[in-house]
This record gives C-alpha cells, structure tokens and sequence, in this order.
C-alpha cells in the first residue's frame, strides 16, 4: 500500500523545523512584550461552538469544516479556527471575572477541507492574539502594531495594512436592506449559496470565493458608507492612533472578512496580494458563546505563509548549531568511554554524540563533518591509556590535546565559543 500524508497536509521535517522554532519565539516573545500569556486549546470542539460563533453563513461553516459524530452521538468539529476556542475557555473558566483587559495568544493547528492553496493547507498553523474586555480603540490599534512589529522584527518588508469598519449589528441591519436591494436584480445569476445568503446574511455574498459572484458584487455599496456615528467615530479614533504608533495604513472599503464575529474594525495585512495575517473586533461573540456582554478584538496569522513570505522575501533563518562535539571510537573499551564522556556532557547542557552504527573511523569522522559537529575528538587505545584525548576545532582546524574529563573538554569548547 503506498501511504502518503492525506491531501493538504504536510510533514514538518527535521532540516524545517528550526524554522517553525524561530518564529515561534519570535512571536511568542513579541507577545510578552505586550502583556499577553499563552493559552492552548482542544484540537476539536463541539460543532455548536462555530456554528454560533463563526456563523451558519460563512464558507467555513458551510463549506470548509471537519465535522463528524463521535461515539457518543455528539458533533464534534476539529478546530476551524483559533478565536471562538479561545472565547470558549475564557467564558467557561470566568476570566471574565478577572482584572481587565485579559490578553491571550496562542499556537494552533486549523483544519479547513478547501482547496490547497500557496501557503495554506488543510491542516496549517495559526499564531493569533484576542484581547478581551476593552471597547477602546487604543485596543484594536494594539492588536494591529503585534501584527505589524512581528513581520518588522522578522525583516519583511513592502507589507501594506488594509483597515474597513464593519459597524455593529443594527448598522449592518440598513446596510443588509441596502444590498439586498442592490442585488434583487441579479438574485438568478447568484450562486447555490449566495441565494441562500441573500435572505439570512446579505453581506456574506460579498466574501463569496465564486468569480461569478465577486464580479456581481463589485460595484454594490460599501458597509462603510453607512455606518453610524458611533462606529464611524471609533474607526477615526483607530486611524489616529495608528497615526500616533507610525503605523501606515489604507483605508480598504471592501474588507469584510470571512468571519461573522466581526464587528466595527477589520484589518487584513497584505504582501504581494497574499494575505498574511486578518483579524479584527468582536464585540458580540463573548455574549453569544454565554458569558456577558464583553468586547474584544483579535488576529489570526498563518505560519505556513509566513515561512512562505520570507521565503519569496530571501530572509534566511538562522541554523541553530546540531552538535558541539562528536565523540569517534576505534574500539569496544574506547565506545563505552565516549558514551560516558557523551553522557556527562550532555548533562551540562552540551550537544554531544557518538557513533551508534558500527562505522569504522573515517566514516565516523566523515559524519561528524556532514552533520555540522563544531568539534570532534577521536578516541583509541593510545588516547584511552593515557587519559587523553585530542579536540580538533572543526572550523578552523585547531587542534589540542585534553585530559579526558568533562571538566577540560566543555571548557575549551565553551571558550571557543565566547
């Protein structure tokens, strides 16, 4: 039977995954700087949980979704997204009962059955941020500068941020009747689901993937023409802060994001026309899940394009060193030393190893080169008797000879690497 990894998954191999570990501190620490703790969630919910939370209209609900009866009769969905998860466990633990604002961020695999795509799979990777409690624009500009610093501190370049208001529910109630009227005279020409969303959630077509549909859609009014003065003074109050943080920014009509949570700032970041990163406000979905009534404000970024961004960008990530010393023996007596030499110094925190497949010298030497070793030390029956061994500095081909204890062999690696 010839097994590969099902469609739109993919293996994280060893040579790549120094890379998912660099990024990961690289956004985990950024996010200690803002005040945020981490917080992991199941990899599958009760399917009640998007449905009510992401809503019964989007493309991921009705189109993307892993969702399957478990052996209780239950619904269960593997996690289509990061936010209504995070909502979750923070109304059902009563964070909400905490000093305010709570901020979150998090790791996690998403699963949506759609077609492969550059940069996102059926099973890709999330970093994302929700905070919790502020109705404050200073929030929603925050959220955005953790976005923008991480593509900064990583050395992307040339991003451009798109910001919109989506308003509030009742705003969306005129604008719904609005587009509605707009798109009566084009209602054959929608597609299967788009007719279906025209009576629940007209503003859905607008993030309809159909090229038919985008295109009856392109000249419809825009949400935020015709928000009200509450939101529209709250989406001023965005740009000056953003003004204040130097952060740059258009203004993008069209954004609605694919997510029915959303309410009042939407943001997506772009590079090259490639998405990397969409969040925005949420002020309803807390109350909706059946905690109170809370406002919050969040992203989610996917790691697969960000690898794929620096990638295209020519950014390299550093190679974290593989091994500081490989230990070749010529010998039964002299393989039992190196793993007792091996073994004593990885307890002081040194990346050491031997040979473990029976190789004669040379070959031990050879993939002690191969694998990147800074240094390696040979050790036969002369080195065994005299308690001695001798320490070659790959690098630059020094050579020394040291007592054969842990104590001299890790001081003369760590002072070559001071």
């Amino acid at each position: 039977m010839d097994l590969q990894a099902p469609k739109g998954t993919k293996d994280m191999l060893p040579m790549d995954a120094y890379k998912w570990h660099y990024i990961e501190e690289q956004l985990k620490g950024i996010a200690h700087t803002y005040g945020f703790r981490e917080i992991r969630t199941p990899m599958f919910e009760s399917t009640e949980l998007f449905t009510r939370g992401v809503g019964e209209t989007t493309d991921v609900v009705q189109k993307e979704m892993y969702t399957f009866q478990d052996k209780g009769d239950r619904s269960i969905t593997l996690k289509a997204e990061g936010t209504a998860p995070a909502v979750r466990a923070f109304v059902e633990s009563s964070m909400y009962a905490d000093a305010q604002p709570t901020k979150l961020y998090y790791f996690t695999p998403v699963f949506r059955y759609e077609n492969v795509q550059k940069g996102r799979l059926r099973q890709h990777h999330q970093f994302g941020v929700e905070l919790f409690g502020s109705k404050e624009p200073s929030a929603d500009a925050e959220v955005i500068s953790i976005a923008m610093r991480a593509f900064e501190e990583l050395g992307i370049k040339g991003l451009t941020l798109k910001i919109n208001s989506i308003g509030h529910p009742e705003c969306r109630k005129d604008y719904n009747t609005l587009l509605k009227d707009y798109l009566t005279p084009y209602y054959d020409d929608l597609c299967t689901v788009c007719k279906d969303r025209f009576h629940k959630n007209p503003m859905r077509i607008l993030d309809c993937k159909e090229k038919s549909c985008q295109l009856l859609v392109k000249d419809a009014p825009l949400i935020l023409d015709h928000v009200c003065e509450e939101c529209s003074d709250h989406f001023e109050q965005l740009k000056n802060y953003l003004g204040a943080m130097g952060i740059a920014y258009e203004v993008d009509k069209g954004i609605v994001r694919g997510l029915d949570y959303y309410s009042k700032t939407v943001f997506e970041i772009v590079n090259k026309d490639i998405t990397v990163c969409g969040g925005g406000r949420y002020d309803y979905l807390i109350e909706e899940i059946g905690g109170p009534s809370m406002p919050a404000v969040g992203f989610g970024l996917g790691l697969e394009r960000l690898l794929m961004t620096l990638e295209d960008e020519g950014i390299l990530i550093p190679e974290p060193l593989r091994l500081d010393v490989f230990i070749a023996s010529m010998g039964p007596e002299e393989s039992l030393k190196a793993a007792s030499v091996a073994h004593q110094l990885r307890s002081r925190g040194l990346k050491a190893d031997i040979d473990h497949m029976g190789k004669k010298l040379k070959a031990q030497m050879k993939y002690a080169n191969k694998i990147g070793a800074r240094f390696t030390m040979i050790l036969g029956e002369e080195e065994l008797s005299n308690n001695k061994a001798s320490l070659k500095n790959m690098e630059n081909g020094e050579q020394v000879e040291v007592p054969l204890t842990p104590d001299a062999i890790e001081e003369i690696i760590m002072r070559s690497g001071s």
